[in-house]
């Protein structure tokens, strides 16, 4: 069985984090599956999903680290080339990846005790982020 569902989030941009674990949850939920996995996809070139422990300190944490890694003053050709000031997050996007899988068992995602399903914005402004949710199991 496959069953896919889109899911939209507002996000502030640069390097924003948002937990999305309760909504993935949600929709393997929907798709009746009780074991398979569920593969989270972020539309767009400017944004990732990853996991972390989603905790203030630690969000600011990797913002830190994603600044330090490619400043959102850089210089970049895409910038100069578009007028849009955003190589950066393309960036940060590229290394970091648009999706990742994740297992799930009995209904339930597989995850750490401290371990939330999250989009990083890298983008330079507030967007509507659209995140692709395919379930795959039985």
């Amino acid at each position: 069985m496959i069953h896919g569902e889109e899911l939209c989030i507002q996000t502030q941009g640069f390097s924003d984090i948002g937990d999305v674990t309760v909504k993935v949850q949600e929709i393997i939920g929907r798709s009746g599956a009780l074991e398979g996995i569920a593969n989270i996809f972020v539309i767009g070139s400017t944004a990732s999903i990853s996991t972390i422990e989603f905790e203030p300190a630690l969000v600011e944490d990797v913002k830190d680290k994603l600044e330090e890694f490619a400043p959102h003053k850089m210089k970049s050709r895409h910038s100069e080339t578009w007028g849009d000031d955003n190589g950066f997050s393309h960036i940060r996007a590229t290394f970091m990846g648009p999706g990742i899988t994740v297992p799930f068992a009995k209904g339930a995602l597989i995850l750490g005790t401290w371990q939330q399903i999250v989009v990083i914005d890298h983008d330079n402004r507030p967007r509507d982020r659209r995140i692709f949710v395919q379930v795959m199991g039985e």
